[in-house]
């Protein structure tokens, strides 16, 4: 009878700005958060056997302020904190470990349910500081705000999605729920170099699309430069209506906020 090693489970809530990284997943020749994270993991358990999956995973230039990934082992950790410093430290600076803990075999962390919060960042009327770039979209044109929030109220609730996502399919599921979605001041992101004013939509919800937040952003932009209306949006929810929407919004002002699983 083979050996089988006992494995052990942990789970570690992470950060990072994604603007120099082409997302989450391994790709050749490209830097990828998967790649750092599984090439910093390497080097502290010094070659010893383990593997990584992540909650969800963001595009190019997506940032994320608390993220999840599971670390599968075949020994155990004996100091939580020791290992977190450790990984911290060996980390480059655009990457940081929040919190670790263990958890059981049962844990899917593909599978179990979850609900999830992204926040877009934005501003408009005059070009921004540079430094604003890595997670701030600066908008040229003016914008009703006014009636973006009125358009960002459309989307809560259960609709028929399939206008929001990249390149649907006809046997997607395409019929989501969203808790929230809501436009409003920023008041959680500030720095010295930032506009006066700024803006972001808050949208939250058990499950999203490929390019779903951005192509939602990106429609909502339009309908506050006056391209398009609410009836617009409101006739691009109903069931069997497909509008391929052709403005996805720039990915380096989306966050992922939080992971929460259920």
């Amino acid at each position: 009878m083979q050996f089988q090693p006992k494995k052990y489970y942990y789970l570690i809530n992470f950060q990072y700005l994604g603007y120099r990284f082409h997302g989450w997943q391994k790709q050749p020749n490209v830097k990828t958060l998967h790649l750092m994270v599984d090439r910093t993991l390497n080097y502290i358990l010094e070659g010893k056997y383990f593997k990584t999956l992540v909650s969800g995973r963001t595009d190019a230039m997506v940032s994320a302020e608390n993220a999840t990934f599971e670390l599968f082992l075949q020994h155990e950790i004996e100091d939580l904190d020791a290992f977190l410093n450790l990984f911290n430290y060996n980390l480059p600076q655009d990457i940081r470990a929040l919190a670790i803990k263990e958890v059981d075999a049962k844990f899917n962390i593909i599978n179990h349910p979850k609900t999830k919060e992204y926040l877009y960042l934005f501003t408009y009327g005059e070009k921004c500081h540079p430094f604003c770039a890595p997670i701030m979209t600066t908008i040229l044109n003016n914008l009703d705000i006014e009636i973006m929030a009125q358009g960002a109220k459309l989307f809560e609730g259960e609709h028929n999605f399939k206008s929001y996502c990249y390149k649907p399919t006809d046997n997607g599921i395409y019929t989501r729920t969203i808790e929230t979605c809501e436009l409003v001041e920023n008041t959680i992101y500030t720095a010295n170099y930032f506009p006066e004013k700024s803006y972001m939509l808050r949208v939250r919800g058990k499950g999203f699309m490929r390019n779903q937040i951005r192509l939602m952003m990106g429609t909502l932009f339009d309908l506050g430069k006056g391209i398009l209306t609410l009836q617009d949006i409101e006739h691009s929810l109903q069931p069997h209506v497909y509008v391929k929407m052709t403005y996805i919004a720039p990915a380096s002002g989306l966050i992922l906020n939080t992971v929460e699983f259920n």
